[in-house]
């Protein structure tokens, strides 16, 4: 079966199978396979992002976050949940690995050596952390152009700390750094908090992909996708949202 979904639209994070069952159900377009107790893009366990990825490959693109390129094993993680898919089962579609704790110079080291670690054809994520500063990582600016550099095709920018406020207050200058990357020929995520809401302003200010968890889960970021909340999200990003269930 060939999926039909583009490179853009609602991407929903998902630590197990029954979450990825509810985020489909909702029409996501994207599944994101992320651990949200081990940090911003905490990794799932391998067997957990094959269980999921052997679910929703036939029916949407997916991704998989691989925690920060200082832990020093992103492209590793990647390649042995490759390595337990059935025969036949579509690797990620892509793969993220954040630059907290790094200079400029040290994640574009890093950055090259993940890509170049990650099986054939996956495709390689730069993330920018809104609140740099926190992440004690590059200035998103910095990072858009080093990632334009090195030839990256998708740019994710999104919060460090998930307890703080959203990217949307977080960054005043968000409109130009998805600029900036669309400049540069880059598609562009945004993630951090977002409420279902904010999805509608997100798309405006140029983003191809919206990415949410705490929206769509009725008890936060730590609780369980909602297929209905999903569905909520999905509608507001297209701009015919109704209230949120």
């Amino acid at each position: 079966m060939t999926v039909t979904q583009p490179w853009a639209g609602l991407l929903v994070s998902v630590c197990d199978a029954t979450e990825a069952v509810e985020a489909l159900a909702g029409k996501a377009a994207i599944i994101d396979v992320k651990e949200p107790r081990r940090g911003p893009l905490g990794a799932a366990d391998v067997a957990v992002a094959a269980e999921i990825a052997s679910l929703v490959a036939a029916r949407a693109p997916w991704t998989l976050a691989c925690g920060e390129l200082a832990d020093g094993v992103a492209a590793e993680h990647v390649r042995a949940a490759a390595a337990l898919l059935p025969v036949g089962t579509p690797p990620p579609r892509a793969a993220k690995a954040g630059p907290a704790t790094l200079g400029l110079a040290a994640w574009r080291d890093h950055f090259a050596a993940f890509a170049a670690g990650l099986p054939d054809g996956v495709e390689p994520i730069a993330v920018a952390y809104a609140d740099w500063a926190t992440a004690r990582s590059p200035k998103p600016c910095d990072l858009v152009a080093a990632a334009a550099s090195a030839g990256c095709r998708t740019l994710l920018i999104d919060t460090f700390d998930k307890a703080a406020i959203g990217v949307l207050a977080t960054a005043p200058d968000l409109a130009g750094w998805i600029a900036q990357a669309r400049a540069a020929g880059m598609a562009v995520a945004v993630a951090g908090r977002l409420a279902i809401g904010d999805l509608e302003r997100v798309a405006a200010l140029g983003a191809d992909v919206a990415a949410v968890r705490s929206a769509v889960c009725p008890a936060g970021r730590l609780g369980r996708v909602d297929r209905r909340l999903v569905a909520c999200a999905v509608a507001s990003l297209t701009g015919h949202g109704a209230p949120p269930p």
